[in-house]
């Protein structure tokens, strides 16, 4: 029997970075679609027993957007204050309560992850028997990332922010990409132990790893091929090499 899945949509974001301070992140556009919109059709190619969306900043129009393209498809969890991914995901949990399944967290300026990647990140998750799996990828440019450490068998063991890595584990390429796919149970469970104990005082999602591992939960880490598809827009100049990739595709797509 397949688990069920729940994807949860963290975009709440402001966009601090894309020069327009009333606007939220995830409605730039990419070939005249905002970027939420290719993040829900990443969701529904797993045909998944739901969509949360988690909006905050700006949420009115992120909401009327999305009722309008998705009528009666999506379902909305507030963030109004901006406390961190860890803390986004928690917005959601009242909605999951009865939810028995996978809850697989993308990020809405994540636009250009294809449905054969996710798809296949999936069917890893599944055959692993893992209560948590990452989504990793090597980067070109690894700075600021999360790197991705495993044991000499290739098995996942954790994941080291840059800023705690010394020189051996800021070599390693292979990075945390941000996208989840966990057992709902033991994400809800692992969120309350998160800590906001940090310069950021944020509740940070990529805590719940190292709670799972220490409670003896099995963490999977897959990696894709291209570093490109996990890209987060954060700038202008992200969004415009977003738009190029897009552009590219679209030109693919009709050849």
């Amino acid at each position: 029997m397949t688990t069920p899945i729940a994807v949860v949509i963290l975009a709440a974001g402001k966009g601090t970075r894309m020069n327009n301070p009333h606007k939220a992140k995830v409605m730039f556009e990419l070939a005249a679609r905002p970027m939420i919109e290719y993040v829900v059709h990443q969701a529904q190619s797993l045909a998944p027993e739901r969509i949360i969306v988690v909006v905050g900043f700006q949420k009115e129009s992120v909401i009327a957007y999305l009722r309008a393209r998705f009528p009666d498809y999506l379902e909305y969890a507030h963030q109004d204050q901006q406390l961190g991914t860890g803390h986004a995901v928690q917005q959601a949990e009242c909605l999951l309560q009865n939810f028995f399944g996978n809850v697989l967290i993308l990020s809405g300026d994540v636009p250009l992850l294809r449905t054969e990647t996710l798809q296949a990140f999936a069917a890893a998750h599944a055959a692993s028997r893992a209560t948590a799996s990452v989504l990793t990828v090597d980067a070109p440019n690894p700075a600021g990332y999360g790197r991705i450490i495993r044991a000499h068998n290739g098995e996942f063991e954790k994941i080291v922010e840059h800023k705690d890595a010394n020189q051996e584990e800021r070599a390693i390429t292979e990075i945390n990409s941000g996208i989840y796919l966990v057992r709902s149970s033991a994400l809800f469970s692992a969120l309350r132990e998160v800590s906001n104990n940090n310069a950021q005082g944020e509740y940070y999602l990529t805590d719940i790893i190292d709670i799972l591992r220490r409670r003896g939960e099995s963490v999977h880490a897959w990696k894709c091929d291209a570093f490109l598809e996990v890209l987060g827009v954060n700038t202008l100049e992200q969004l415009a090499e977003a738009e190029d990739i897009v552009g590219r595709r679209l030109i693919s797509a009709l050849v």
